[in-house]
């Protein structure tokens, strides 16, 4: 018998919470960032959009290890 390595995910919320998490990181780094989120002339409530954007995929991968945890992956 083989042994399966740990850092694999083996459920399928695992699974789903792995390549969620991984998508939505990858959101957050600077090629996404730079060319698609970096808008200068649209602020939100005085604030410019590429910090709220920040903050919502921040806020999306907490929820999602939030996600992960109560389910017990």
């Amino acid at each position: 018998m083989t042994k399966r390595s740990r850092f694999l995910p083996r459920t399928r919320d695992g699974c789903i919470a792995t390549i969620a998490f991984a998508a939505l990181f990858l959101l957050a780094l600077p090629p996404f960032t730079h060319s698609v989120l970096n808008r200068i002339e649209l602020p939100l409530f005085g604030v410019p959009f590429l910090y709220i954007a920040l903050l919502a995929i921040y806020s999306a991968l907490i929820c999602v290890l939030i996600w992960a945890y109560r389910r017990g992956v």
